[in-house]
């Protein structure tokens, strides 16, 4: 089944042409289905290349979704057209007021993570959005930075500096083989990482309600679910595309900002070879399973998605 985008927004030529079912408001109105509406909170510079990945990963399932596009209120990026913005974003306040309720939320990471959290100018409005998806949201899955912020605001878990950047592909470890989130997920994994920042797993265990699904023995706790809050936070990034990891390197080797080349990404970690996509097939196995629980289990009207 297809998901659910407006027909003028970038990823639906993008997606069309990589074999994704996708389909408009008018196409959807003549269909008696309801689809999952699942929101993302979209906090990259990059907006339209992050619609464009999780947009892939959650319009490759059997189900139909409603995607929507959520801001932060106050916000304003630098690196989109404004002209976007105001066409398919609404900002979270406008979502606020309205009531509605979302069968999923996904919150994407940030890249300003080496701040604290009380530094950053939309923390406030964002901790209201992680208590709103306590009785608006059906599950939330939070990426990255904002992962870190939602374990942080609902159990106080830290996150702490690197000596270094963990940036390159990672073996994973498969904790929880029984997790229905890991169906079809084989023993290991390779997951892209890209942060200055980590999770400790002592903190992780020490906290009331988390189960570790996702570990590196290299780069620490990956996968978290929060069965309390009903949400899953992913501190790495299964929803990249083949070129991101180098799309970052190369930027940084541009500006001069040290930084090493990303391990275990290009064939014996040569730059000038085309890097390596390894992590493709366990991200569509997490979101389609994610997507798949949510269908199983949440209680909203089958019409307005509203309790």
């Amino acid at each position: 089944m297809p998901i659910k985008i407006p027909a003028n927004l970038p990823a639906y030529d993008v997606l069309t042409r990589e074999g994704v079912m996708v389909m408009d408001e008018d196409q959807a109105a003549r269909q008696d289905i309801r689809p999952l509406r699942i929101a993302l909170l979209n906090l990259m510079p990059k907006k339209i290349q992050t619609e464009n990945q999780f947009a892939r990963l959650i319009g490759a399932t059997p189900l139909q979704i409603d995607f929507a596009l959520i801001r932060m209120t106050e916000h304003r990026t630098r690196n989109t057209a404004a002209e976007h913005m105001k066409s398919f974003y609404r900002p979270f306040s406008d979502v606020l007021a309205s009531g509605e309720k979302f069968d999923g939320l996904i919150i994407t990471g940030a890249p300003i993570e080496r701040l604290d959290f009380t530094d950053v100018t939309y923390w406030d409005e964002l901790r209201r959005v992680f208590d709103w998806t306590q009785t608006h949201v059906h599950s939330t899955f939070a990426v990255c930075w904002g992962g870190m912020g939602m374990i942080n605001h609902f159990h106080g878990v830290n996150k702490h500096m690197l000596d270094a950047k963990a940036f390159g592909c990672f073996r994973h470890r498969n904790m929880a083989p029984a997790s229905p989130y890991l169906r079809g997920f084989s023993d290991e994994c390779v997951i892209p990482v890209s942060r200055w920042t980590e999770m400790r797993q002592s903190e992780i265990d020490a906290a009331t309600g988390l189960t570790t699904l996702l570990a590196s023995d290299e780069v620490g706790p990956c996968l978290v679910q929060d069965a309390t809050h009903n949400a899953l936070y992913i501190f790495n990034h299964l929803e990249y595309d083949s070129g991101t990891l180098k799309q970052e390197y190369d930027r940084d080797v541009e500006t001069g900002t040290p930084i090493n080349v990303p391990c275990n990404y290009y064939p014996n970690d040569d730059p000038s070879q085309p890097p390596q996509n390894r992590w493709r097939s366990h991200a569509h196995l997490l979101y389609g399973n994610w997507l798949n629980e949510i269908y199983q289990t949440t209680p909203f009207g089958l019409h307005s998605g509203n309790g």
